[in-house]
């Protein structure tokens, strides 16, 4: 792969377009326009891990997405000079790798449906435990992967969400360009292709999407396995945002909400130190006695520690990048020390914050609403003439396919509705469906 290919403004379902030109780049009106959108604004009301709302105030998928965002602009600005050191000639467009990175960031979460990770895993259960199991026949028959279902993936429905054309939207869905589009991928393959941990990239629906944008941009097979693609170089940059802001935040959340103790969060936090580079540290958070500062001042020096690292490096290995040789996420590469505390904070969220009362008792909601919209959503679709299904068909808006001529279609129907939703409209849905919440008379 080469640079001068993989950084390209074209934009995806406008190719043959020719705009007038604008003070903004493309890669800048890309993060404009996904900041303006409805799907980005729902994800304030989507649980990042804890639960929303409360009376303290922690992460949703709005706050997460944002912060990731400005972590990836970081991130994309270091490797940009690096860079640009390394091929002085400038006649290549590094400097917009931050804004490409940035606007990636943004969009990394839209696909993901209400209640956090555990939304994906309802879905996902529901088609290979629950009543959905019935229609994996149907689906096979037609030709069509069930394993889109089984294995039902955030990052697939965000590739879904940007690009599809959903009726009465315009061609190409966002129209954001190729290289912000491939900037999102974290698992360039099919679901047939996704192994024990069941990640893919991209639905059978968006395959020749993925394909499209892959020869666009020159992105090269996996030498290893013909039937996947290497990552998008930008990718890791947009991988590592996340790794480092999701971690970090998720300690100083818990600290909130006391399922950490000050002393655990703190010392988790200085951990990433030594020498006098810790004593100075030490020095500076004791300047004041608010808790909720001394952390978001460890938080600064860290996330800015480990921004200079994975910066370092993606540009040590470029090479491997670029010919697909290199795979592993860049936080795993980090220098000793930092890398030492990063994995205890790992192991401490594991073990104290993701499977705290609060984390569980979403999950045990999430699985039980998922189940109950999507057999009778499912349903519905599914046997149209019903009365019943009548009724509850005019709930979903007319952007989604009810009419969809396969089961497959018909299933990705009520996908794309349920994991649009935000936590409230679900729970909402859910109530007035099963009859516990009623309109006044």
């Amino acid at each position: 792969m080469n640079w001068t290919q993989l950084l390209s403004g074209k934009r995806f379902g406008m190719e043959e377009y020719h705009e007038r030109k604008h003070e903004r780049t493309d890669f800048q009106r890309d993060y404009d326009r996904l900041i303006f959108s409805s799907p980005f604004r729902r994800l304030q009301n989507k649980t990042q891990v804890f639960p929303l709302p409360g009376s303290i105030f922690v992460h949703n998928r709005l706050t997460h997405s944002l912060e990731v965002s400005c972590v990836g602009r970081s991130l994309g600005n270091n490797v940009a000079k690096g860079l640009m050191q390394k091929y002085p000639n400038g006649s290549i467009n590094f400097p917009e790798i931050g804004s490409i990175v940035s606007a990636a960031c943004l969009a990394h979460d839209m696909g993901n449906p209400p209640f956090g990770h555990s939304g994906e895993r309802a879905i996902s259960a529901y088609f290979s435990e629950g009543n959905g199991r019935k229609l994996e026949e149907k689906v096979r028959k037609e030709g069509n992967r069930w394993e889109d279902f089984v294995h039902f993936e955030g990052n697939a429905n965000a590739m879904r969400l940007l690009t599809h054309q959903f009726i009465g939207r315009r061609k190409g869905g966002f129209a954001l360009t190729y290289s912000t589009l491939a900037s999102i991928i974290k698992y360039p393959y099919a679901s047939t292709q996704s192994g024990s941990k069941g990640k893919f990239g991209f639905f059978q629906s968006e395959e020749d999407t993925y394909m499209q944008i892959a020869n666009e941009l020159g992105i090269c097979k996996s030498k290893e396995n013909n039937n996947r693609f290497v990552r998008y170089p930008l990718v890791y940059l947009v991988e590592a945002a996340d790794d480092i802001c999701y971690q970090i935040m998720d300690i100083e959340d818990a600290c909130k909400l006391h399922i950490l103790t000050k002393e655990e969060a703190i010392n988790l936090l200085l951990n990433f130190f030594e020498g006098e580079r810790l004593e100075h540290i030490v020095k500076i958070m004791k300047m004041v006695d608010d808790t909720n500062e001394q952390i978001a001042y460890l938080r600064s020096c860290i996330i800015g520690l480990l921004v200079d690292e994975c910066s370092r490096v993606f540009l040590e290995n470029e090479n491997g990048l670029l010919d697909g040789s290199y795979h592993t996420p860049l936080i795993e590469q980090i220098s000793g020390k930092a890398q030492e505390a990063y994995q205890t904070c790992s192991a401490t969220a594991y073990k104290k914050i993701y499977k705290a009362k609060e984390v569980l008792d979403i999950e045990l909601a999430g699985y039980h609403i998922f189940s109950h919209l999507i057999d009778s959503l499912t349903e519905a679709v599914m046997n149209q003439d019903h009365a019943y299904s009548k009724l509850l068909l005019q709930r979903i808006p007319e952007q989604y396919n009810t009419n969809a001529p396969s089961t497959y279609g018909k299933i990705q129907c009520v996908l794309d509705y349920i994991s649009g939703m935000t936590d409230v409209y679900a729970l909402d849905l859910y109530r007035k469906i099963t009859g516990m919440s009623l309109p006044a008379v």
